[in-house]
């Protein structure tokens, strides 16, 4: 791989990643494609993941950071740093395959106005089975995988998606300077979906690169698929997404897809166990709402609303009968 005068930086946040980062390393130096440069950003990690990474992988670039300020700033510090066109943002808990790379490059490069490219992300204990195929978000409030659990081969087009999965994606860098970066109030968990949405407010498109392949370990640092931090972040951004992001009559035309949204995970949580902490999830994310600022509404911005919508509604039915 090439770090002068890269074209793309690929920026791995590592949380006490010492199972699966070496891994990860040593899939890019396989590469096809080679002009770029690797950021690793370190949340305080205290397993010896770091050390590792200093001692065994001397051409990545280390941001340490003094203790786990999450997801978001460890992104948005590597975003930062990075001085290349393309920023690939990529798990540490991952393996690619070769083409990774040159293919999320080919997939984002046709169109100015294409803000990020979702790679097809595999399970990495099945590897026949979609861990993710781009995101999609809908308006009850809620946002899922594009083929979760289903056959790979499914899902081997291209296309458009709400917002790409931030564990292994492709973005244009100077389009964050103009709708803003991963909203560090969000900690992680739906900040993905969050500037995926802003993007499309600014007319800008998320898709989903079916040639760029990547194998997901899945919860490498926070633990199984539920679990109290994870339910209660996402319970918590998932309130603050549509506060920050829906005009108030947008808000009010979704009201009662909200409900009805918020009223099934509630009853699944409990089910699951941790109704007490999606509910008091919910209530966090009231109170930080109303203490942040919203995106502001432009009126040249108005047939992009007008098209999430309707994109919002069809989603329903995605998320049930496709």
């Amino acid at each position: 791989m090439s770090t002068e005068n890269s074209v793309v930086s690929i920026v791995i946040p590592n949380y006490n990643g010492i199972k699966f980062i070496a891994n990860c390393l040593k899939s890019l130096e396989k590469q096809s494609y080679q002009n770029f440069e690797i950021i690793v950003v370190d949340n305080g990690s205290t397993d010896g993941s770091k050390e590792l990474i200093l001692q065994e992988f001397s051409y990545v670039t280390m941001i340490l950071l003094d203790k786990n300020y999450g997801f978001c700033k460890a992104v948005n510090d590597g975003i930062k740093k990075a001085g290349t066109q393309y920023v690939i943002l990529l798990n540490n808990d991952t393996v690619v395959k070769e083409s990774f790379v040159e293919e999320l490059v080919k997939a984002i490069e046709p169109s100015r106005q294409i803000f990020s490219c979702s790679a097809k992300m595999l399970q990495l204990y099945d590897k026949q089975l979609i861990d993710d195929a781009g995101d999609y978000y809908c308006a009850l409030g809620w946002a899922f995988a594009r083929g979760k659990g289903e056959e790979a081969v499914k899902y081997s087009e291209d296309t458009r998606i709400f917002a790409a999965c931030a564990g292994a994606a492709i973005y244009r860098k100077d389009i964050f300077d103009e709708i803003g970066y991963f909203d560090e109030a969000h900690f992680a968990y739906l900040e993905d979906i969050d500037i995926g949405y802003r993007a499309k407010i600014h007319g800008y498109q998320n898709k989903y690169a079916a040639n760029a392949i990547v194998f997901h370990a899945g919860s490498g640092s926070s633990g199984s698929r539920y679990n109290e931090f994870k339910v209660g972040l996402t319970s918590k951004n998932s309130v603050y997404i549509i506060y920050k992001n829906m005009p108030l009559i947008q808000i009010i035309l979704n009201i009662p897809f909200l409900l009805a949204g918020f009223l099934i995970k509630t009853i699944f949580f409990i089910r699951k166990g941790f109704g007490r902490i999606y509910i008091a999830g919910l209530v966090q994310g009231v109170r930080l709402s109303v203490k942040l600022k919203k995106e502001k509404f432009h009126i040249r911005n108005l047939g992009n609303y007008v098209s999430i919508q309707f994109e919002l509604w069809t989603n329903i039915i995605r998320r049930f009968f496709c």
